[in-house]
C-alpha cells in the first residue's frame, strides 16, 4: 500500500518532468522522495542500476528518465535515441520487478503512434501503422517500455502503467537550438532576435502542421493523480485535448515575447507529422484533466527563461 512515506524513486529528477513531479510530491506531502544525479548513477549501467535497486528499493519508481531532442537531434543521432533510452528504461523496467517495486509510472511521448493515425489518437492506435521516420528511433525506445510494462502487468500482476504526454514545456526546458523542441526553440529565437533589434527569424517549415502542448505541471499532476489511484488499463494518454498550428503557435510566442519584427518560413526544412492530437477521454473519465491554457503556460515559462538565460548560455559556453 502506497502512502506517504513510502519510498519514491524519481528517475530523472533534475530533469523538467522529473523536477516538476519531485515538487508536486513534496507539495502533496510525500516525503520519502528519492533520487540520484547522472554522475552518481548512470542509468544506462545495468549492474549500477540493479545495485542502487539492491540498495534502497523503493516501493514506487517514477521514470521521467529519457534522451530527449527535437526534430534535428532526431535526425542526427538516431542509433543513441534508440539504445540509450531503451538502456535506462530496461534496467529501471527489470529492476523494479526484481525487487519487488510496488508500482512503476513509464512516462513516454505521443510520437509512439503511427504518423498517419486518425486523429485524435487514442490508445489503441499504438502498432497499427508506419511511425514518423524523424524521430522513429526513440518512439521505438519507447514503445517497448510501454510494452514490457504491458506484459509485467499481465504475466505477474504489478501495478506498473504508462502514460504518455503529448509536447510538454515548461520551467526547466531545454532552450538549446540545436538539441531542443518547437516550443522552447521558439522563445529562445523570438528572444535572441529581439535583443538584436527584431531580426527576422527563420522557422522550420510551413506553419501548417497542428501541434498540442501540455505544461509540465499538468503532467506531474497526471503522475500524482495516477500514484494515488489504481488505472485499470495499462496505457493513458495525458494532454489537452486542443492542438494549434505552429504558425498561429508562431505568432503567440511573437506576442508574447514582443518580437517586432519578420518571421520567414525555410519550407525546405521539414515539418514532421501533419498533426498529433491525443484523445485524452480515458484520464478525464476517471477525473484527471489539464488546467494550464497556452498562452499562461508560455507566459511563465518564457518569464523562468528571462530569470536563467545567463545560466543556460554560461551551461552550454561549459
Amino acid at each position: 500500500m502506497i502512502s506517504k512515506d513510502s519510498k519514491i524513486f524519481i528517475a530523472g529528477h533534475k530533469g523538467m518532468v522529473g523536477s516538476a513531479v519531485w515538487n508536486t510530491f513534496e507539495e502533496n506531502g510525500y516525503s520519502n522522495l528519492i533520487g540520484t544525479s547522472s554522475k552518481e548513477l548512470d542509468l544506462r549501467n545495468q549492474s549500477s542500476v540493479e545495485n542502487f535497486f539492491s540498495a534502497n528499493k523503493p516501493a514506487v519508481v517514477i521514470d521521467a528518465a529519457a534522451r530527449v531532442g527535437g526534430i534535428m537531434a532526431n535526425k542526427t543521432y538516431p542509433y543513441q535515441f534508440l539504445m540509450d533510452n531503451m538502456s535506462i528504461q530496461n534496467n529501471l523496467i527489470a529492476s523494479s520487478l526484481a525487487y519487488g517495486c510496488e508500482k512503476f509510472i513509464f512516462l513516454g511521448s505521443s510520437c509512439i503512434y503511427p504518423k498517419l493515425a486518425p486523429q485524435p489518437l487514442k490508445e489503441s492506435y499504438l502498432l497499427t501503422s508506419a511511425l514518423e521516420p524523424s524521430n522513429e528511433a526513440y518512439a521505438l525506445a519507447k514503445i517497448s517500455g510501454v510494452k514490457a510494462c504491458e506484459y509485467i502487468r499481465t504475466q505477474f500482476g504489478k501495478d506498473y502503467i504508462s502514460l504518455m504526454p503529448t509536447n510538454l514545456y515548461g520551467e526547466r526546458d531545454n532552450f538549446d537550438l540545436e538539441t531542443s523542441h518547437v516550443l522552447p526553440a521558439m522563445i529562445t529565437k523570438f528572444h535572441e532576435a529581439k535583443i538584436k533589434g527584431n531580426l527576422p527569424v527563420i522557422l522550420w517549415g510551413t506553419g501548417s502542421p497542428k501541434r498540442e502542448f501540455l505544461h509540465v505541471q499538468d503532467l506531474a499532476k497526471a503522475v500524482l493523480f495516477s500514484l494515488e489511484n489504481t488505472l485499470p488499463d495499462n496505457l493513458y494518454n495525458v494532454g489537452v485535448g486542443e492542438d494549434i498550428s505552429i504558425l498561429d503557435l508562431a505568432n503567440l510566442i511573437q506576442k508574447i515575447v514582443g518580437h517586432q519584427g519578420e518571421i520567414i518560413w525555410d519550407t525546405d526544412k521539414p515539418d514532421g507529422t501533419p498533426r498529433k492530437l491525443l484523445d485524452v477521454s480515458k484520464m478525464k473519465d476517471l477525473g484527471w484533466t489539464a488546467k494550464i491554457q497556452l498562452e499562461e503556460g508560455i507566459q511563465s515559462t518564457y518569464q523562468w527563461y528571462l530569470e536563467n538565460v545567463e545560466d543556460l548560455k554560461r551551461v552550454k559556453i561549459g
